[in-house]
């Protein structure tokens, strides 16, 4: 049995807001780095161009990729042996998310009830999703989401004889409804199975897989691979006035579902795709 105190969570959380709000990971920096060299329309390489001086900028005076430092998304995957004190996980996680919001002056961008719209104006609470593994760690993912990109999210409840062909059709509905909105290029995370929920919980983890990293399942490989280059083929481009480049990864999570069911989700980051990633 380990045992953590919670203020450890609080303060790799407040420190991890910040790390995800002002610094890409290597995977999507790289990313970026070779779509500005790929890129077919001048347009599109100025305005990829233009990404990697602000990229730059954040960088180097420490202040935000973005605007809409976004609402706070956690994923806590908690080994079964290990024993939190010193208080409630819970509050601990949101405390460093209020921390972490103040001392990175980012941006407060929560309201406490979504009709009346008050702001809480410390960005909580956040939106915590808690997976039981096995082991004796902790393994955290913080994933700032701005709203540009959360509000081009679709969920499909197709039927199974819609098939693969039905996901394909749905996915690239999804990217061009959303066309310039959601900051393109784009990574677009899919979740494919489980019920209406849970097809949108994988296609927001599937966000913070690696870019780079391919799915280990021969079939879903080849869909992201196919539907990666249709995605590219819409013209869409950087920004969303045109080029080759409108996105730079299709990432697919699969689950087992109902005999009488096919749910779909698609969920879509911008060009920052924010998140960090650490394991205590």
């Amino acid at each position: 049995m380990k045992t953590i105190n919670v203020s450890e969570i609080t303060q790799n959380i407040k420190e991890m807001c910040i790390e995800a709000n002002h610094c890409l990971t290597p995977d999507m920096d790289c990313a970026l780095r070779n779509a500005a060299v790929t890129e077919k329309s001048p347009l599109g390489r100025q305005i990829l161009n233009q990404l990697q001086d602000n990229l730059q900028i954040a960088g180097d005076d420490m202040i935000p990729i973005c605007q809409d430092t976004g609402m706070a998304v956690i994923f806590m995957e908690i080994g079964q042996d290990v024993h939190f004190e010193g208080g409630n996980l819970q509050d601990a996680v949101n405390e460093g998310v209020r921390q972490g919001y103040a001392e990175g002056f980012l941006r407060k961008s929560v309201v406490k009830d979504p009709l009346l719209r008050e702001n809480t104006k410390d960005n909580t609470p956040a939106v915590i999703h808690y997976e039981m593994t096995a082991g004796d760690s902790v393994k955290i993912t913080v994933a700032p989401k701005g709203f540009g990109s959360e509000n081009m999210s679709r969920v499909f409840m197709l039927k199974p004889a819609d098939g693969i062909e039905g996901v394909k059709n749905a996915v690239l509905t999804a990217v061009k409804d959303a066309g310039p909105n959601a900051c393109p290029p784009m990574v677009v995370g899919v979740g494919v199975g489980g019920t209406f929920e849970k097809c949108a919980l994988l296609a927001k983890k599937a966000l913070t897989r690696p870019v780079d990293q391919r799915s280990d399942i021969p079939y879903v490989k080849e869909m992201e691979e196919e539907l990666l280059e249709k995605i590219n083929r819409t013209g869409i481009g950087p920004g969303g006035l045109g080029g080759t480049t409108t996105a730079l990864a299709v990432n697919i999570n699969t689950y087992p579902t109902h005999i009488a069911g096919l749910p779909v989700a698609i969920n879509i980051c911008c060009h920052v795709n924010r998140h960090a990633v650490r394991t205590i």
